[in-house]
């Protein structure tokens, strides 16, 4: 019976620690959040582990739309498209942190933690001008030391209400997921770069986007950043 219990707080330990390392609203390794007001019929997109090649034909269709989006950056993919990172932000979007080179920080000491983030933010100011305010940890994996990385930077951690998975679909069935999932205040987490990869295919994200942006307002949803649909002031 002993070994019944000890097994039952194991596994009770093992599912608190992964909801900690991963579940959206947790907060044990560093606060973030995941949705925005549902005062407003608003969304906001995002876009993580640009800039790429790619990106540059994301920001023409947003354009198109007239629609703003928030894009987490990788360092080195900064340090690679420079123009790129700054066209997205001369663009009016907003500029978010996404590490330097996009490691799962759970095999990470908060040293290398503090690191990644502060040359990520050192890359992206230099090719934007912008310093961002907010940031989401590569596949979403807090782990320690990353509450005082944050607070050094006074950066806002973000996670997501819909996860689109437009590494591994088709266009349509990403924007099938987005649609059957979203609400007044989603975040949306999509993909302008496949981690470090220089030359992604993003074929599928661009075409679930060509079908979300004209769905999507259909549906009554106007366009804004994290910052705008979680800072109501901001809008």
């Amino acid at each position: 019976m002993l070994g019944v219990f000890t097994g039952v707080a194991a596994c009770s330990a093992s599912a608190l620690m992964a909801y900690a390392v991963r579940g959206r609203s947790a907060a044990l390794f560093a606060p973030s959040v995941y949705r925005g007001t549902a005062a407003r019929r608003s969304v906001a997109l995002t876009f993580d582990d640009g800039p790429s090649p790619g990106t540059e034909q994301l920001l023409d269709i947003l354009d198109g739309h007239g629609a703003f989006a928030t894009f987490f950056q990788c360092g080195m993919n900064v340090e690679r498209f420079p123009q790129t990172a700054h066209a997205a932000a001369a663009a009016g979007h907003e500029i978010g942190n996404h590490a330097w080179s996009h490691p799962l920080f759970c095999r990470l000491r908060p040293a290398a933690i503090d690191f990644e983030i502060g040359r990520a933010q050192d890359a992206i100011r230099q090719a934007t001008g912008v310093t961002p305010r907010l940031f989401r940890a590569p596949f979403g994996v807090r782990w320690f030391g990353l509450r005082r990385a944050q607070n050094k930077r006074n950066l806002m951690g973000v996670m997501w209400s819909v996860l689109g998975r437009d590494w591994r679909l088709s266009g349509e069935a990403i924007a099938a997921r987005v649609l059957r999932k979203v609400h007044n205040g989603a975040i949306v987490c999509l993909h302008d770069g496949r981690q470090l990869h220089p030359r992604p295919d993003l074929g599928a994200t661009l075409e679930a986007v060509r079908i979300l942006l004209p769905a999507l307002r259909a549906r009554g949803f106007a366009f804004e950043t994290v910052s705008q649909i979680v800072c109501p002031t901001t809008h």
